[in-house]
């Protein structure tokens, strides 16, 4: 099914309207749609129902395609595939190596196709194609190299036992693995779930958002031309509630891994231990810090907070949703800010001159406006955006309030938008109170040139990453998670493959040695 036509529509900035000079760029033909079915066992297939659900531009809130809606019954099919791929196909007892050569293959089948995935993600989610090429889908290849290098190096441990016994560990495959991923980054985190249960060995379930269903199809689809074998990597495509819920209760699924909300989160977490007590990690929501100190650049630091909120329109789980600012240069911040909020630029995501697409669809994007009708009932003041930009698409202009309190929705809650909340703090120890004062513990920043101040900060702030003087500096090697509401187990890094494996230790008695 194509999705048709070519894109002509204009670029809109952040002051409630699009562009009235309706500047023309060079229009992009939408990528067609190739794969919209289930991909169970090696092949697309039809739901067992025949039931399809649409997936919807957040552009102009049209419908892309038709999509195979699957549910528990299509799941047992793919977790039964799994199984049997895992128990007697070849992926789990391949060499390290051997997977590894095949997942190589894999990053380069992705890099060959990076404008037509990139055009999906920005069609099924409101990406900016631009980053899209040159962040999203490399970064995604460089994910699947990495674990490919480490694919051979998952090694246990000799032991030094107290009695004439040796014994050692094994990392083996966790099994088959079920893989919910989240609608803000259908690229990134198919890849930061699935390239390191590769490596490890296991077979996988992979239920993407409903919301943006079509690139895992794509990647499921080159998956097979790299050389992974039938049934070790399936994608169903569904509803949350159905064929979420179902790869969560499944009892014979053995491990779970989901990124989302924290109230999905716990419901995962019910339903693994309802079932089969399978292990589960979870990434969860944020309500991130960036805490600017008096002795930092004005200008770095304007631009870290406005990116580190507005980056991918604010759907990110890290975005630092509220900035801590120490009096002395909070008024100068604030008015830098606003300046820089007007003049971002909102526009459809195949303009190279947009810095912000639209929300992924309408429930999101409604979402949004109404916690800024909240926090203008509280009391906060608004000091720019707050509106819809144009009557088509789910354009928000980026927001700013300050004179915020604590105790405020838009203060406690994941908005999940660009809405940013701007505080005032006098000492340092007010600046680490008020940043631990959230159920959330995802990720934080820092800004300051006093090293000392740094590491009372980072060490001081409850969270699983601390960014000083930068923001978003994710890496394949820097492990990733939350501490609190915002979930558990790591993604990115060794600990994240380790994450898929089981360890098992073996002992056998000496008899004779001349040394234990």
């Amino acid at each position: 099914m194509a999705a048709g036509g070519d894109l002509d529509h204009e670029a809109g900035k952040s002051n409630g309207r699009l562009e009235d000079d309706k500047e023309e760029y060079s229009p992009f033909r939408v990528a067609e749609i190739k794969f919209t079915k289930l991909f169970i066992n090696g092949e697309f297939v039809d739901s067992i129902s025949g039931k399809t659900f649409e997936t919807i531009d957040p552009r102009n809130g049209e419908v892309i395609a038709r999509v195979a809606e699957g549910d528990k019954e299509d799941v047992g099919l793919a977790v039964k595939a799994a199984r049997e791929a895992f128990d007697h196909g070849p992926w789990p007892r391949m060499s390290g190596y051997e997977r590894g050569r095949i997942m190589f293959k894999y990053a380069e089948l992705v890099d060959a196709n990076v404008e037509e995935l990139a055009a999906l993600d920005s069609m099924d989610a409101g990406k900016l194609y631009g980053l899209g090429k040159a962040l999203d889908i490399p970064s995604a290849a460089r994910c699947l190299r990495y674990y490919a290098g480490a694919a051979d190096k998952i090694h246990g441990e000799t032991l030094k036992l107290s009695m004439d016994m040796q014994g050692y560990t094994l990392r083996e495959p966790a099994g088959v693995v079920g893989h919910i991923i989240p609608w803000n980054f259908p690229t990134a985190l198919f890849f930061t779930k699935v390239a390191p249960a590769l490596a490890a060995g296991c077979t996988m379930v992979v239920k993407p958002a409903e919301q943006s269903p079509l690139s895992a199809l794509f990647y499921a689809y080159l998956a097979k031309q790299a050389g992974v074998p039938d049934g070790v990597l399936n994608v169903v495509t569904g509803f949350g509630p159905t064929a979420g819920a179902a790869v969560a209760s499944h009892m014979d699924i053995d491990k779970v891994s989901f990124t989302g909300s924290t109230a999905v989160g716990r419901k995962v977490m019910q339903a693994a231990a309802s079932s089969n007590l399978k292990e589960v990690s979870l990434e969860l929501g944020g309500k991130s810090p960036i805490i600017i100190f008096d002795d930092a650049d004005v200008d770095v630091a304007a631009n870290l907070a406005l990116t580190g909120i507005l980056f991918n329109k604010g759907e990110i789980c890290v975005a630092g949703s509220r900035v801590i600012v120490q009096e002395g240069i909070y008024d100068e911040l604030a008015m830098k800010l606003t300046q820089m909020a007007k003049s971002w630029v909102v526009g459809d995501p195949f303009d190279s001159n947009a810095q912000q697409g639209p929300q992924v669809d309408k429930k999101q994007f409604e979402k949004i406006l109404s916690y800024i009708e909240h926090g203008k009932r509280e009391g906060a003041t608004l000091l720019t955006g707050g509106k819809r930009i144009g009557d088509k698409g789910y354009y928000i202009e980026p927001t700013i309030f300050t004179d915020v309190k604590d105790d405020m929705m838009i203060v406690k809650d994941e908005i999940f938008g660009p809405v940013l909340s701007l505080m005032k703090f006098k000492t340092i120890e007010e600046a680490i109170e008020r940043a631990n004062n959230t159920k959330y513990g995802l990720a934080a920043g820092i800004v300051t040139k006093d090293i000392n101040t740094a590491n009372t900060v980072s060490r001081s702030i409850r969270a699983g990453v601390i960014w000083i003087n930068c923001y978003f500096a994710f890496d394949n090697d820097i492990p990733f998670g939350g501490y609190k509401l915002s979930g558990f187990g790591k993604d990115y890094g060794m600990d994240a493959l380790y994450k898929y494996t089981k360890l098992k230790s073996v002992v056998t008695p000496i008899f004779n040695s001349p040394w234990l």
